[in-house]
């Protein structure tokens, strides 16, 4: 059970989830080196996902991905987050050529920032393919089954069983934090 006082601060903080995954390096080694910076760079981590392993979604690689997905609190606004979440991929090798979905080291995506509907040349949120993607659903169900997505009402659970995404994806374990 939660203190009052641990409450009463996540409840002044923003609440935002993150999808985190990459195919590329030692994938397990650089899900724990991202959420060390997320908690220290963007804000309090509240809970993380097991580990999925899921094909690659939108282009053919030989390497799965493995994804999570973080709850935490923060200060800072979606921008901010954006920023430092960019950051964190460019200084854990994350290249964007421009050219479509590839191989990565990281890839950190801003899911859902509170209830908030956000839409502008730089960022959108939630995340606007969330429904498509098991790989995100099936960690946001186990988290959370009945979080309602902001703009179609829906729960995590209703959505991750009307997803049509057909890619490979099993649970693997969960993050050892160290």
């Amino acid at each position: 059970m939660e203190s009052t006082s641990a409450t009463t601060a996540q409840n002044s903080k923003n609440r935002v989830f993150l999808g985190i995954g990459g195919n590329l390096g030692n994938r397990i080694a650089n899900l724990q080196q991202a959420v060390r910076l997320i908690d220290n760079r963007i804000g309090q981590l509240s809970r993380v996902s097991s580990i999925y392993l899921s094909e690659p979604w939108g282009f053919s690689h030989k390497k799965y991905f493995t994804n999570i997905v973080v709850e935490l609190y923060t200060l800072q606004n979606p921008e901010e987050v954006l920023s430092n979440a960019q950051t964190i991929e460019y200084e854990m090798k994350r290249r964007r050529t421009g050219q479509g979905y590839q191989g990565r080291t990281m890839d950190i995506d801003i899911l859902f920032y509170n209830d908030s509907i956000i839409d502008t040349d730089n960022l959108i949120v939630p995340h606007p393919r969330i429904c498509q993607r098991l790989f995100v659903l099936l960690p946001m169900s186990e988290m959370y089954p009945n979080f309602r997505h902001p703009q179609n009402g829906q729960t995590m659970q209703e959505l991750a069983k009307l997803c049509t995404d057909d890619s490979k994806i099993k649970k693997v374990g969960s993050l050892t934090l160290i």
